[in-house]
């Protein structure tokens, strides 16, 4: 899997956002230098955010951004979908709508096993979690395992 660099700003604005102990608004702005993401770049994240409802935005002198539900009840998932689509694609298709012809039949369950291992992680990860740093176990499990850090 590529993590685009939509879905890495997007995860690092949400965690300043929800460091942010009163919920009140921070500026895109403020997001972007704390994170030195590109203002513009930041700002259509943002919106892509906002039509999935993961985020607001308020006008005015004490305006800007904040999380439109607890940070709790995002998942990593919820982010990566809203600003980049499925967690796994084939072509720009689902793996459940994939065919394949003869012996390559068997690369649609590699795409849907594939696609759960990603669920078991992004799903069960919330942006208050990485707010907080303390990961659920089935995440820092995965990375106990010193061959997770080695490239392969």
């Amino acid at each position: 899997m590529r993590v685009s660099a939509k879905s890495d700003y997007a995860l690092r604005a949400l965690i300043e956002m929800a460091g942010v102990s009163d919920g009140s608004p921070v500026s895109a702005e403020a997001l972007g230098r704390r994170q030195e993401i590109p203002h513009g770049f930041l700002q259509a994240i943002l919106a892509d955010m906002r039509r999935a409802g993961i985020v607001v935005s308020q006008r005015g002198q004490s305006g800007g951004w904040r999380l439109a539900r607890p940070a709790g009840e995002v998942s990593v998932a919820d982010v990566i979908r809203a600003v980049d689509g499925p967690l796994v694609s084939v072509y720009g298709l689902r793996p459940e709508a994939v065919s394949y012809q003869g012996s390559a039949e068997v690369l649609q369950h590699v795409w849907i096993a594939a696609r759960r291992s990603l669920r078991d992680v992004f799903e069960q990860t919330s942006i208050q979690a990485l707010a907080d740093g303390e990961l659920p176990a089935a995440v820092t499990s995965r990375t106990a395992d010193e061959d997770a850090w080695q490239p392969h």
